[in-house]
């Protein structure tokens, strides 16, 4: 097995810069805008985006969830082991709001569909955008493209994208794996 950084801290650094300008761009004061983690790598991402927007750029009352797909998805009854979902914690409505739902990995693109389906048991938003921080752009099964997006790997199927976030692994870096 090998692997190879793909980003490194001061790279991931950038892009969450670059992603927190193209949201403020797009929602300007978020009042009628939602963040959303998917569970459970999303919410990293998610948290620095909110840490970013609050800090850097001065954005008040973002509205931040977390929302667990396990039993959205359509392969959660082809494992063998016991599933264990995530929290969901969503404390607001997204009825008419414009939501942004946010992943560490685009890959074939079902997580995103399953979250989708989950986030109608919260209400019906207006517009639903997808913000990503990597994109593995061949790998898709699904029709799903990310409106945000802070890198595009051209991954193969036996590689894997492995994110990295210094809250839990000690380290910011994002690695492409080899088996």
């Amino acid at each position: 097995m090998s692997r190879k950084v793909l980003l490194n801290a001061k790279e991931i650094h950038i892009a969450l810069h670059r992603l927190a300008c193209q949201l403020i761009e797009n929602h300007h004061d978020f009042s009628e805008t939602v963040l959303i983690g998917l569970q459970p790598r999303g919410i990293y991402l998610a948290e620095r985006l909110k840490e970013l927007l609050a800090t850097d750029y001065q954005v008040k009352n973002i509205q931040l969830g977390y929302l667990d797909i396990t039993f959205f998805r359509d392969d959660f009854r082809r494992s063998d082991k016991p599933l264990e979902a995530n929290k969901t914690n969503i404390d607001f409505l997204v009825e008419n709001k414009k939501v942004v739902l946010i992943d560490d990995v685009l890959f074939t693109g079902r997580s995103i569909r399953a979250a989708l389906t989950a986030i109608q048991s919260f209400g019906r938003p207006s517009e639903v955008e997808l913000l990503t921080l990597i994109d593995r752009r061949f790998s898709r099964h699904l029709p799903i493209q990310p409106d945000y997006r802070g890198r595009q790997v051209d991954a193969i199927n036996g590689e894997k994208v492995k994110v990295c976030w210094k809250e839990n692994e000690g380290e910011d870096v994002i690695y492409l794996i080899k088996n």
